[in-house]
């Protein structure tokens, strides 16, 4: 009867150590494997683009309120409402929902194209690029806002400095997204 109940005992100690064993072949798996630290593009995109939207946006109305820039929020309906109705306080909020649906369309052209480029720069190079096109080559012509050489240089210089910061923002958050190759090494043994 002795053998019986330690034969038992073996087994049972032989079962949990192969559960036990599968348990952490199984943690390795999902650690190491590239589907746990899958992100899915879209869905990244255009969460960050709300995100930029909403946060940017707040700070552009700020700098609008406190007259660093003399462009209201608003100036990219400019084409498709009428000027008093941009300069309103409905004006701002619409405004503030076109720069969110803005910041969702830039964050999913830099997540599809730009995504695996590492560091800062290149989100401060696209910030500036959607400046240059938004402020000097289309802006002006569709007259969302006034040219160049009829802003004051305090509008030109936060203009400018806004969108850096906001290329920043989804620039660096993307890259560190898609190229942080920290949670990607292995685990070390014994830790």
């Amino acid at each position: 009867m002795t053998e019986h109940t330690e034969d038992r005992g073996h087994r049972k100690d032989q079962i949990s150590d192969r559960n036990r064993l599968a348990g952490q072949s199984s943690r390795r798996k999902q650690k190491q494997g590239e589907a746990h630290y899958l992100t899915k593009p879209f869905p990244f995109a255009v969460e960050l683009g709300f995100f930029a939207g909403f946060i940017w946006g707040a700070i552009y109305l700020l700098l609008y309120v406190i007259h660093f820039t003399i462009v209201p929020l608003g100036f990219l309906a400019e084409p498709f409402f009428k000027h008093e109705f941009v300069n309103s306080m409905a004006g701002h909020l619409t405004g503030w929902l076109f720069f969110i649906a803005f910041s969702i369309l830039a964050a999913v052209l830099y997540t599809f194209t730009l995504r695996k480029l590492k560091g800062p720069i290149p989100g401060m190079i696209y910030g500036i690029i959607w400046w240059l096109i938004i402020f000097v080559l289309v802006g002006p012509k569709v007259h969302m806002m006034k040219p160049q050489n009829e802003l004051t240089w305090d509008s030109i210089i936060t203009e400018f400095c806004f969108f850096l910061l906001w290329g920043l923002f989804i620039g660096y958050t993307v890259a560190m997204e898609y190229t942080d190759e920290r949670k990607r090494e292995p685990e070390k043994a014994g830790a």
